[in-house]
């Protein structure tokens, strides 16, 4: 396949990806459950899934919802601290298999995390088992010569994560002025203040 080829054949195969969602009921449940949130929303993945992750807290952070992320490799090493029973948690892992992660949201089970919500493709993964709302991924093709490289699959991550944040900051009326409280610097905060001073 040639250069262009190979370019065209993934931008295509993630957007494609990413319209194959199947939106259930559950995905509003998944909003309400962290635009309840009493504590604070904690994201964790492992690897690419975990960058996934870490973009979803600066996200939410950045519209009104405070988030951290916990990585899960530490996480059995003093920084599941950081949970409390207010909590809820957001697992990202495609295959759903990966071991910190499972670990990491059976020690959050323990420590009484009020929601456990989870992001998967595989339909055997067990960490459907684990948590208390899956946001199913649909099975996802890599496009990458090998069909390993996550490309596609972290496409989709990425779309279902800031739909999800956008429908929160929605639904708690998040404002442009909180906004701009949050996002003093760069362009957006400069484009914030241009409008707030009239």
């Amino acid at each position: 396949m040639r250069v262009l080829e190979r370019i065209a054949h993934v931008i295509l195969s993630e957007s494609q990806a990413i319209a194959s969602v199947q939106l259930t009921p559950v995905y509003e449940r998944a909003v309400d459950a962290l635009a309840a949130c009493e504590g604070k929303v904690v994201t964790m993945g492992m690897g690419k899934a975990g960058l996934i992750a870490q973009k979803m807290a600066a996200t939410l952070c950045a519209t009104g919802t405070p988030a951290v992320f916990l990585h899960p490799g530490e996480a059995a090493h003093g920084d599941l601290g950081v949970l409390t029973s207010r909590d809820v948690l957001i697992a990202y892992s495609t295959s759903g298999k990966t071991a910190e992660v499972l670990e990491a949201i059976a020690s959050a089970r323990r420590l009484g995390v009020a929601t456990i919500i989870g992001i998967t493709s595989h339909p055997d993964a067990p960490l459907r088992e684990l948590v208390d709302l899956v946001l199913d991924m649909g099975v996802v093709e890599e496009p990458c010569p090998l069909g390993l490289t996550p490309s596609a699959s972290s496409a989709v991550m990425l779309a279902i994560s800031d739909a999800i944040a956008v429908a929160v900051a929605e639904v708690i009326g998040f404002s442009r002025a909180e906004f701009a409280v949050r996002h003093r610097g760069g362009y957006l905060g400069a484009q914030v203040r241009l409008v707030a001073n009239g």
